[in-house]
């Protein structure tokens, strides 16, 4: 079972995510959240809105509503670093 332990805004969607088991990345989410046309997707695609986010329990939550699960964001801290 993976969990972030640390995030840092890095820019426009970007994240350096920290979990558990060491792995640490930049991870780039705006087509996550262009693509998913839920209200609280695109609540977060606000600039202010995405870097209102702290990390709760496993993983990172906005402000806005929006929590993605740790396990979703390991696969693509995993894929940021293989590309």
């Amino acid at each position: 079972m993976v969990w972030v332990t640390g995030a840092s805004h890095e820019g426009d969607c970007r994240l350096r995510l920290r979990f558990n088991d060491g792995l640490e990345a930049v991870v780039d989410l705006e087509n996550v959240l262009r693509n998913d046309s839920r209200p609280v997707f695109q609540a977060t695609l606000d600039p202010q809105a995405f870097e209102r986010f702290r990390v709760d329990l496993d993983t990172v939550v906005w402000e806005s509503g929006l929590d993605l699960a740790p396990e979703f964001l390991h696969e693509l801290a995993e894929a940021s670093r293989a590309a």
